[in-house]
């Protein structure tokens, strides 16, 4: 059975240049048309897997910069947290340490109890911050 037929108009510029490689031996024109065709449709099916992956890229790309700026915060409230430390709690006596590091323990724990409670409800201190920012937008 013959392949079916398709009548199809090309510019003069494309015609010369389908008419210089179907003088190669064993080209014709027929084969350069499907060829081109079927390199049309690849193309076609590619472009969309290509905005898949760059939408998947944007994506990425939010939600890190998300992260850096968490870093960015804990970073700097944990460099504040130890300038004041540093610069205002006075050094203890002898005879009052055991006291202050017991209750040290016991804010330690809190803390530590705290942070997980806050991280287990979604309630972040950056949540909380960035809240304020836009607020004040």
């Amino acid at each position: 059975m013959p392949k079916p037929r398709a009548n199809i108009r090309l510019s003069h510029k494309a015609h010369a240049m389908l008419e210089d490689m179907a003088r190669r031996p064993g080209v014709h024109k027929s084969a350069i048309m499907e060829a081109a065709f079927w390199a049309y449709l690849d193309s076609r099916q590619g472009a969309g897997a290509d905005k898949m992956v760059l939408k998947r890229l944007d994506s990425i790309d939010l939600r890190l910069n998300a992260v850096e700026r968490d870093a960015a915060l804990v970073v700097e409230t944990l460099g504040q947290f130890i300038l004041y430390w540093l610069t205002r709690t006075e050094p203890l006596p002898d005879g009052e340490r055991d006291a202050a590091h017991r209750l040290g323990q016991k804010r330690f724990d809190y803390f530590i109890e705290q942070v997980a409670r806050k991280i287990g409800a979604d309630e972040s201190l950056t949540a909380r911050v960035f809240s304020g920012v836009a607020g004040k937008d």
